[in-house]
């Protein structure tokens, strides 16, 4: 896709609003950064043996350099990829990261070494059949050049219960049910869920060098763990919240561990109010204050609204209030929540269309530690070109969002036209 496409669709957007108060200036946007294109087929479902040929599944992080790393899914080749994004928008060299043609690669997150900028880490749905019901592992890899090479992956889970998947019901579930964080002393942990409920752990203590076999955290086949987030506090506290299927009036639990991610105490439930709570996304700021957002749906009738609300130096959560509410779009979904390290906070999130599927992207700003936040607005050039699908087709349990300790925004979105292309491209803001 041309340049002069992208400044014509870029300009077509409007710029986001505030509101007043503490969180009044809105972003200022740039131009989009196309990162990757393919084709458009998605023949119909053959397992590994399926005809797909798009690109999809973004995700993003800052380098310590001051550009973005993305990686992505190329159907075709079904692989994980990632190249680098320099400030002035130089694109590096794609890198193949899972080099696995044989088997479909899914919805990966990455994680830069605090202390080691250079240490990349990836994490992603490996779509490995090995006797279960369903299929996927969850695999690993590192890089220790700044994204120029990676080393093997690493298999972390091993196991036939379709690791990955996020079960709302038996019929109905969310690929990319995973998470990835690297602590300031290096431990790298990885959760995830599998089909059958359970909520796993697994932690490095060398960097990804090796991990421990996976502990089971919480999650059973009746209430199945879903969408797990992690987010490190002060002290190294780790934080990990989550939800869960088969109930149509559930609520998050966030736990805490205290020992480095080997063991987690007993959840505590954060109330939204009436139905379902829904992809958690945790995040802490600069005064240790744990920030929370979440998608909530009073009834099976009502459409899905993003609410935020954040903890008490009690780890008590108080009452969330909703973002989304006057956005003018059919429902707001899958949230994601990044912290600028002091009082900013951006959240974002999926804006649904009557279809069921997302039509763009949404936006919400907080500069005053979530007291105010700016007027609910459409991320500038996230929509799909015409006709075609937006957001991830395995699963919206994305991370889509970044932000710097300068305060700099980068968002990433794809999205397919059935037969004819598909892209994933990159929206920077300050």
């Amino acid at each position: 896709m041309d340049r002069a496409f992208l400044f014509a669709l870029f300009a077509a957007m409007p710029a986001v609003p505030g509101s007043g108060g503490a969180a009044s200036s809105g972003p200022a946007w740039e131009y989009p950064v196309e990162i990757a294109s393919g084709g458009g087929e998605k023949a119909p479902w053959r397992q590994n043996d399926s005809r797909y040929d798009y690109v999809d599944d973004a995700t993003v992080a800052f380098s310590a350099h001051g550009g973005q790393v993305v990686a992505w899914v190329d159907q075709g080749s079904k692989d994980v990829w990632l190249r680098s994004v320099a400030p002035s928008g130089r694109l590096g060299a794609p890198v193949n990261v899972s080099r696995s043609p044989a088997t479909l690669s899914w919805l990966p997150r990455i994680a830069i070494d605090p202390r080691q900028g250079a240490r990349i880490c990836l994490l992603w749905q490996e779509i490995i059949f090995s006797g279960g019901s369903h299929g996927g592992d969850i695999l690993f890899a590192r890089s220790s050049d700044g994204g120029k090479t990676f080393a093997a992956p690493l298999n972390l889970s091993r196991s036939q219960g379709g690791d990955g998947k996020g079960r709302l019901d038996r019929a109905t579930w969310s690929n990319g049910s995973l998470d990835l964080v690297v602590k300031a002393d290096g431990t790298v942990l990885a959760t995830w869920t599998e089909y059958h409920g359970a909520l796993w752990m697994a932690r490095s203590l060398d960097g990804g060098a090796s991990f421990s076999n996976p502990r089971r955290i919480a999650g059973d086949d009746a209430r199945p763990a879903r969408a797990p987030s992690l987010a490190v506090g002060p002290g190294g506290i780790v934080h990990l919240a989550w939800t869960v299927g088969e109930d149509p009036q559930t609520a998050i639990r966030v736990a805490r561990s205290v020992d480095n991610g080997a063991s987690f105490g007993a959840p505590r439930l954060v109330d939204g109010g009436a139905g379902q709570a829904d992809a958690p996304r945790l995040s802490f700021d600069a005064a240790g204050r744990l920030h929370l957002v979440f998608a909530q749906r009073p009834s099976p009738r009502d459409r899905s609204e993003v609410r935020y609300t954040q903890a008490g130096r009690d780890g008590v959560f108080g009452p969330a209030r909703t973002l989304s509410r006057s956005a003018g779009s059919s429902g707001a979904a899958y949230p994601m929540l990044a912290s600028d390290g002091a009082k900013g906070l951006s959240v974002i999130w999926e804006t649904m269309g009557t279809d069921g599927r997302p039509e763009s992207l949404g936006i919400t700003l907080s500069r005053d530690g979530g007291r105010s936040f700016t007027a609910p607005a459409k991320v500038p050039g996230s929509d799909a070109f015409a006709g075609a699908g937006n957001g991830s087709e395995q699963g919206l349990l994305g991370r889509k969002l970044a932000v710097d300790r300068g305060g700099r925004i980068a968002i990433v979105n794809s999205c397919r036209l059935p037969g004819v292309r598909s892209r994933v491209w990159l929206m920077r803001a300050r």
